[in-house]
């Protein structure tokens, strides 16, 4: 099983998503040759993202290391970044059955109303298999009894709740972002932060003045003109980085092309991911239209289901590239000033993007009060991190000595630890963790509570 599903998943999004998006539109009523077009935008655009979002890395890598080395930040929690954590994740016993049984939960929860998102995203489910992977390893270091059945609960936990708050914000999600129609997000690191944008937005808005400070990035670049546009900002903000991996004068005037190249290099990477994300929607939009009419057919207006996808389709909002971008100097800032963290985000930046998807609905856009939210959860985040780094290390560790030749999930013998800013410092994965970890058999059962509350109350939403 593992074998089988390492080979689907070593396929990569771009190679599977056409292939089930394909499979899912001959399933409706589409005929081959559109849905075939279909699945191929929807792996084209992931293969632009890829390529952009590496030009990210590749860029901005070699110049935060530089200011990393001159000002002596190093941390002792190592970067990882997302690529590990989902090799980690699917190279353990958990990630090895996650897909089926996750499939099998998601049927039995559709078939008994207590959802209506079909979660196809399948290269996100590396989510839930982190979750399980880190919870087997706290369990098994802890000396439990039935490590791995810990792992598995922690991970269908996780599932069913991510699930359930797709349905429950699949309205405000459509509404906000065009072209979504029919799309609900159920992947868990975005859907973490749905109640953080919910609460303080509204506690932002019972501040006197603020609503006079209601600028989207729309607004920006009628206020600030070329100041505001997601371009301009892309390479302002790469051209300071650059000057700031610079150690002395000398350094700098040797660097001038390096920082200029730097800085349009991000000023490409804000300007092309839109338009490559909207390739997704080119995809998107005959199966969805396909969905509703099937649905429409069968059970007239009393029934609605959701396609789940990634959160990739909807990260070329303006606002989202603006607040991700101011973020990453900021968060480099509040690893270093806080206390008691000892993780220094590098690698895992590149999905500071992901963390708005599901904030900008509630935010409304709002640039201000968006860079507020992930202020506040990125400050938590790396603390949330910094804790579960020990048992990220342990099944980093074991899965390094299964396969020495992916050095990607070897934490390097400089550090004490490994971790990673994607979905280890989203707080639904650090709910579940410390429930597990500090309370145990209490903790599972109030897990277990909580989330049969929410199905009945999500299957009472769903029926009304």
């Amino acid at each position: 099983m593992e074998s089988v599903f390492s080979y689907i998943i070593g396929l990569g999004a771009a190679v599977m998503m056409p292939i089930i998006f394909t499979v899912l539109g001959l399933c409706i009523g589409i005929n081959f040759s559109k849905a075939l077009k279909s699945g191929l935008y929807v792996g084209v655009g992931f293969v632009g993202l890829g390529v952009i979002t590496g030009l990210l890395t590749s860029s901005l890598g070699p110049a935060l290391n530089k200011v990393v080395e001159i000002y002596e930040l190093k941390l002792t929690v190592f970067d990882m970044g997302w690529p590990a954590a989902a090799s980690v994740a699917y190279n353990t016993t958990v990630g090895a059955f996650i897909i089926p049984v996750c499939l099998g939960v998601n049927l039995l929860l559709i078939m008994l109303g207590c959802t209506r998102t079909v979660n196809i995203d399948l290269w996100n489910y590396w989510h839930f298999a982190f979750i399980g992977a880190v919870t087997y390893f706290l369990a098994d270091n802890a000396g439990w009894s039935f490590p791995v059945a810990w792992g598995f609960f922690a991970a269908v936990i996780c599932y069913i709740i991510t699930l359930v708050l797709a349905d429950r914000t699949a309205e405000r999600f459509q509404s906000f972002y065009p072209g979504m129609e029919g799309i609900s997000i159920p992947q868990p690191f975005c859907q973490g932060f749905t109640p953080f944008a919910i609460i303080i937005g509204k506690v932002l808005d019972k501040i006197p003045g603020f609503d006079k400070l209601n600028v989207d990035a729309e607004g920006m670049k009628k206020k600030f003109g070329l100041f505001g546009e997601p371009l301009f900002l892309g390479v302002l903000i790469g051209i300071i980085i650059g000057c700031f991996a610079c150690k002395d004068w000398n350094e700098f005037v040797d660097n001038i092309p390096a920082t200029l190249g730097l800085g349009i290099k991000m000023g490409a990477v804000m300007e092309l991911i839109p338009r490559i994300t909207s390739l997704f929607i080119e995809g998107l939009k005959p199966i969805s239209e396909a969905t509703r009419e099937l649905i429409a057919k069968k059970f007239g207006d009393k029934k609605e289901f959701y396609i789940g996808m990634s959160p990739a389709l909807v990260i070329g909002h303006p606002t989202t590239l603006i607040v991700s971008l101011l973020l990453i100097p900021v968060t480099l800032v509040l690893a270093v000033a806080l206390p008691g963290n000892q993780f220094l985000p590098l690698a895992s930046l590149a999905g500071m993007f992901y963390v708005f998807v599901m904030v900008l609905p509630y935010t409304k856009g709002n640039v201000l009060k968006s860079f507020v939210v992930g202020l506040v959860v990125m400050t938590i985040g790396l603390y949330f991190v910094t804790w579960m780094s020990d048992d990220f290390t342990s099944a980093a560790n074991t899965v390094y000595a299964a396969h020495p030749d992916d050095s990607s999930v070897k934490v390097p013998d400089e550090f004490a630890a490994g971790g990673a800013l994607d979905f280890a410092s989203s707080p639904l994965a650090f709910l579940i963790y410390a429930c597990m970890g500090y309370f145990k058999y209490i903790g599972a059962g109030v897990l277990t509570l909580l989330t049969l509350g929410l199905l009945v109350w999500n299957r009472k939403k769903n029926n009304q």
